[in-house]
């Protein structure tokens, strides 16, 4: 698996990259494959926390975990053990659902960033998605995938774009645009 590493206010040494590498590579046992897969890692320092956000976009569904600690070898840790537990959580489920679908319809998910632009608007992060048709049962297991508590997906069944979101006691909610 090929991963690209990032540093908000923070240098990547050549020691750090290469125990993100050795940890992330842990995960290629899950996939056919790997070395087609681009995992993406973010850095961030605030005082003295340091906060690691993983996300490993693959053809049909994203994994997307994030951990904070004050030791940055125990966060990125933490947050490979996650990734790890969200696959093996949702592995059936995503196996029996993308065996029974047809290849007529590519579902690739770009999540990309944009470069951060100090200025003095409101928004302090963009994301531009490639939306794709599913039904609510999907964008659910998209979401906990995630781990949001909201996904924007084109909705088969209502034919029209609907974000799905997670309630205060635990059930879904649902809104549809038309």
């Amino acid at each position: 698996m090929k991963v690209r590493i990032h540093g908000d206010k923070v240098k990547i040494t050549g020691s750090i990259k290469v125990y993100i590498e050795e940890k992330i590579s842990k995960l290629d046992k899950y996939f056919d494959a790997p070395e087609e897969i681009e995992a993406k890692v973010m850095i961030r320092i605030k005082n003295n926390e340091q906060t690691i956000e993983a996300t490993v976009p693959v053809q049909k569904f994203t994994l997307r975990a994030e951990e904070t600690h004050a030791d940055l070898y125990a966060a990125i840790d933490l947050v490979v053990d996650k990734l790890e537990g969200q696959f093996r959580k949702h592995k059936t489920r995503l196996n029996d659902r993308y065996k029974k679908e047809p290849k007529i319809i590519d579902f690739i998910f770009d999540n990309e960033e944009d470069d951060y632009k100090e200025n003095l608007s409101k928004v302090v992060k963009r994301k531009r998605i490639e939306s794709k048709p599913m039904d609510e049962e999907e964008a659910i297991l998209q979401m906990e995938l995630l781990n949001h508590d909201f996904f924007i997906f084109k909705n088969i069944s209502e034919e029209c774009f609907s974000v799905i979101y997670k309630r205060k006691d635990g059930q879904y909610g649902i809104i549809n645009t038309y």
